[in-house]
């Protein structure tokens, strides 16, 4: 597997967070991960930030 690939495949995949972590939010389905209870405001600052990596991938693959 080449960079290029590698870049792409990592963007992709963050990609595919970035929508689940939408979805998550604009639903508001509960998350509670042990006796701690997931705010919704954390599903969209993990939306911005997987958003901003999958485009540092694909920047990175066609570069």
């Amino acid at each position: 597997m080449t960079a290029s690939q590698y870049s792409l495949l990592a963007a992709v995949i963050f990609s595919v967070v970035a929508v689940l972590q939408i979805v998550r939010a604009a639903r508001g389905l509960p998350v509670t991960v042990g006796q701690t209870s997931i705010p919704i405001w954390a599903s969209w600052l993990a939306c911005g930030v997987a958003l901003i990596l999958a485009w540092l991938g694909y920047t990175a693959s066609n570069g």
